[in-house]
């Protein structure tokens, strides 16, 4: 029999000078951590375990980052390609833009479940060569069939891609060194919003090389890009933390104990059909949803119809501080949500911020006004993106279940994106009445989710807190099995929700 910490919390001052705490503990089996060998866990200091967690951060966060920067690329430069020339030559008139902007936003992505059965390190960097000879292939369509067909194979492949790594890092990461990382991977999506300006306006110079626009140059070379990317990706991308070949054996250890302390009952499952089950009818799974199809609507608005009402060139570069800014604040607010323990606030504030930005725009202020919304817009949307992902991934327990979670995430927001694509229409522009208003009622539902959410949770932590200052660990130890508090997930009473 072991003893297993029960954690809901960081380091605290002391433990951080290196100091041990003597707490009460529960029987846990070595099973929970699913290789006895590894047992038990070995003591670092702190300054070693800083060191072991920037090796993993090293060999998992640059190469997630690169691979999510060009496929934001390959996903938004239909915008960039619409300004050099996209819409004349394959007469996308009417509705048939918004229907090649819908095609690639069918696709599901709940592939990301296959990370645990196939190895990470060659079925993301596969899929990632895959697009990026589909994007590739784009640039040399003649037709708007053909443009449309290779959208949806662009969104069939694509589509594993960005639920694949946030749940990979959510097998890597305690719940609150979470958010930091995943700032830092979407980080390289907002990134590309200011690169793709800035790529896409010097190859537009290509233009009639080889008796192609500048729109074809766009597609073929930045697929061309990816395609090198994923097969680079081959080479340095990680499998999960039990296999993790460049750790040693103590640093796995010490890596699958910390990880099996963060949620009570460990995490160590084979795939059941109650976790389906469980993820579709969970209430927290369906506000985190409804959540990202909030915050996910102006991120795609801003992304394939900002900015406007300038010439090509200029558009092209405007784009570039919004998403420059956007990265860092990204990034910033990353770091204090984890440092916090909070989510919700920062949320929030990303909604309000897009909802001012769109306000801005549907009235009749000056092109300057507008592209100080677009401004707050993009900040906005790009700052709620991962934290309602990193949100929901905190508060559901269980690797099957979480993954099934995210995944409906990533469809809500991808059912927001199609809603998107067809109310911001070409013969509405420059001001897409109907698009900036559909977006401030999408930024709404969020605005009432999200407190909404955080109330719950908060009502639930302290129900939890009442019931636990009645028992004691031994108690509950004494109540609960090992294999109960597994199934029990976050509905075990030792289990705080992140508000």
């Amino acid at each position: 029999m072991l003893e297993r910490r029960i954690d809901h919390a960081p380091l605290t001052p002391d433990q951080e000078k290196g100091e041990i705490e003597l707490i009460e503990v529960l029987p846990v089996s070595s099973n929970d951590l699913h290789d006895a060998s590894l047992l038990p866990p070995p003591i670092l200091t702190l300054e070693e375990e800083r060191r072991l967690w920037r090796k993993i951060d090293m060999r998992l966060v640059p190469i997630a980052v690169t691979l999510y920067l060009f496929s934001n690329l390959d996903r938004g430069n239909i915008g960039n390609a619409k300004l050099e020339g996209l819409i004349t030559q394959l007469d996308l008139t009417g509705g048939r833009y918004n229907v090649a902007l819908v095609s690639m936003l069918l696709a599901s992505s709940c592939r990301s479940l296959v990370i645990k059965k196939f190895r990470p390190s060659r079925w993301l960097p596969g899929i990632t060569l895959a697009w990026g000879i589909v994007a590739a292939l784009m640039g040399l369509v003649k037709t708007y069939p053909q443009f449309v067909g290779l959208r949806l194979c662009l969104g069939a492949t694509e589509a594993g891609l960005s639920p694949g790594i946030y749940y990979l890092m959510s097998l890597w990461y305690p719940r609150h060194m979470l958010q930091w990382r995943y700032g830092l991977f979407w980080g390289g999506a907002t990134l590309s919003g200011a690169f793709s300006g800035l790529l896409a306006y010097g190859i537009s110079f290509m233009a009639g090389t080889g008796g192609l626009l500048g729109w074809s140059w766009i597609f073929i070379i930045e697929g061309l890009l990816t395609a090198v990317v994923g097969i680079i990706a081959f080479l340095v991308f990680v499998d999960l933390p039990r296999t993790a070949s460049f750790l040693s054996e103590e640093e796995r250890s010490f890596v699958l104990h910390r990880l099996a302390r963060d949620r009570p009952g460990g995490e160590v499952e084979s795939f059941e059909w109650r976790h389906l089950l469980d993820a579709i009818l969970d209430w927290k799974v369906f506000l985190g949803c409804m959540a990202n199809f909030s915050t996910t609507s102006p991120l795609y608005g801003a992304q394939l119809f900002l900015p406007f009402g300038f010439n090509t060139a200029i558009s092209q570069l405007l784009s570039v501080p919004p998403y420059a800014i956007a990265t860092a604040t990204v990034v910033t607010c990353s770091f204090y949500s984890d440092r916090l323990q909070m989510r919700s606030p920062f949320i929030f504030a990303g909604l309000l911020s897009a909802l001012i930005g769109f306000s801005i725009n549907i009235s009749d202020a000056s092109i300057g006004a507008k592209y100080f919304g677009m401004f707050l817009v993009v900040i906005g949307s790009n700052l709620c993106s991962p934290m309602v992902i990193s949100w929901q991934s905190n508060n559901v327990v269980g690797h099957y279940k979480r993954g099934i979670g995210i995944a409906m995430q990533v469809m809500y927001g991808n059912v927001a994106g199609i809603i998107v694509s067809n109310v911001f229409r070409v013969e509405d522009a420059p001001r897409y009445l109907r698009g900036h208003l559909a977006e401030l009622v999408l930024i709404g539902v969020g605005l009432v989710v999200v407190p909404t959410a955080a109330l719950a949770y908060a009502h639930l932590n302290r129900r939890r807190d009442a019931a636990e200052r009645e028992s004691t660990e031994k108690e509950i130890s004494a109540e609960y099995t090992v294999e109960e508090l597994r199934r029990l997930a976050d509905r075990a009473p030792t289990f705080r929700y992140t508000l």
